[in-house]
């Protein structure tokens, strides 16, 4: 519960520490998992001092027992194994520290393990964390390689040694890291991540040596696997031998069976690179010579066919035909033309003597009444009407006296006078 203190009524040191004291005896025992890190068994002490720590993060907590306590299970614990303690937690008031008093300790055997890391592996497959789908292509030929391994290890002198003897000018960023006990897993994840946030790095290993399933359980930590799955550079496992199989062979983007053999799949041999250029230049060589001679060979058979040798013989063949054809042509549109003036002379002849103007000429004349319409009855005219008439010299006034009609319905002789000679 809350108390209520202030700047004017605080409570005493020694009184704090009682009062989280009270609060910790209320938790009862309880069981706890953990690494052994720090082991203390003194000669003829009746106490044992160790220390549990988790092993995916940076917490650990003391923890006491007595010696009878620690006897049943000496030969199978030592630092760096996985136990269960059953324990109290008690607080020490005068020095303010926290510890558990364990009143019994279980290994964690192997088969255990085991089954926990086949579970965390079923769930994390669920989450599709080791799906094919997710895996990134590592890059031919790498320019910055990351390796995360132990310092001084065999793994990390594999690598560079076969790397840099496949391909001299490649070159690595190394971050060592314990890789086996407490501090692997947390080190492991920051080391992956730095190289994850460079830049130049084209592609991570993680390599360690062989072990047994103890010293490869940092490389199933949960922790580890998420921080690979999160990287966006491609990730190489190799971790172990060949039938190690810790979950990180199953997240990262390619599982190498050794560190030797992680080297030989990152980076590229500079002498069967060189053989397979000098493979290719001697095919593509190859290629364009029966190009260049098949070519060769088609060009010659177009230029031996006679209508490439002799180019002019097709029109010196076809020039008296042409001409032949010329000549017809003009010949037939002569006679057209011919044939289309006498015709156009004979029209003209006949439109000439049917014309109104050939008729005047042979003395008939044509009369008008003033409003031009011309007189073709003596009933159209009425008596003493002018009339116009048209001859072929020209036309002149009349004047109708009278009108009598005939059996031809002409007008009677004598009907007619001249208006213009009867004014002059």
């Amino acid at each position: 519960m809350a108390l209520n203190t202030s700047a004017d009524a605080p409570l005493p040191v020694g009184e704090v520490s009682r009062l989280i004291g009270g609060w910790i005896d209320r938790l009862g025992a309880i069981w706890v998992e953990g690494q052994i890190t720090q082991l203390s068994r003194r000669p003829g002490a009746g106490v044992v001092f160790m220390t549990l720590r988790d092993p995916s993060h940076d917490i650990s907590v003391s923890v006491t027992c007595y010696r009878q306590v620690f006897d049943a299970v000496a030969d199978v614990v030592s630092e760096g194994a996985r136990v269960v303690v059953r324990a109290k937690p008690e607080w020490y008031e005068r020095r303010g520290q926290l510890s558990l008093r364990a009143a019994e300790i279980k290994p964690v055997g192997v088969g255990e393990l085991l089954a926990r890391i086949e579970q965390l592996k079923k769930s994390l497959a669920a989450e599709g964390l080791f799906s094919p789908e997710r895996k990134k292509t590592l890059p031919f030929l790498p320019q910055l390689i990351g390796l995360v391994t132990g310092r001084a290890s065999a793994a990390e002198r594999d690598v560079l040694e076969n790397a840099r003897h496949r391909w001299p000018a490649v070159r690595f960023e190394v971050r060592n890291v314990p890789v086996q006990g407490v501090h692997a897993v947390p080190q492991v994840v920051q080391a992956v991540k730095d190289l994850d946030a460079h830049g130049e790095v084209d592609v991570i290993i993680v390599a360690r040596g062989g072990g047994s399933v103890e010293d490869l359980l940092p490389f199933s930590d949960e922790q580890l696997v998420r921080a690979v799955a999160s990287c966006r550079t491609p990730v190489v496992s190799a971790i172990g031998h060949e039938p190690d199989n810790p979950l990180l062979d199953h997240v990262a983007d390619l599982r190498a069976s050794t560190p030797t053999d992680a080297a030989k799949k990152v980076v590229p041999d500079v002498g069967e690179e060189y053989e397979r250029v000098q493979w290719l230049r001697d095919r593509a060589r190859r290629s364009i010579d029966a190009f260049l001679e098949r070519e060769t060979r088609g060009l010659a058979h177009a230029l031996g066919r006679p209508a490439m040798e002799h180019p002019h013989r097709m029109v010196e063949e076809r020039e008296e035909q042409v001409a032949a054809l010329v000549d017809r042509s003009r010949r037939t549109l002569g006679h057209l033309l011919d044939r289309a003036g006498s015709e156009l002379t004979h029209t003209h002849a006949r439109v000439v003597a049917l014309s109104p103007a050939a008729t005047l000429q042979r003395g008939y004349a044509v009369l008008q009444k003033p409003d031009g319409t011309v007189v073709r009855a003596p009933a159209e005219v009425a008596a003493d009407e002018e009339l116009r008439a048209r001859v072929a010299e020209g036309d002149f006034t009349v004047r109708a006296v009278g009108t009598a009609p005939s059996v031809s319905g002409a007008v009677q002789p004598g009907t007619v006078q001249n208006s213009d000679n009867a004014e002059n």
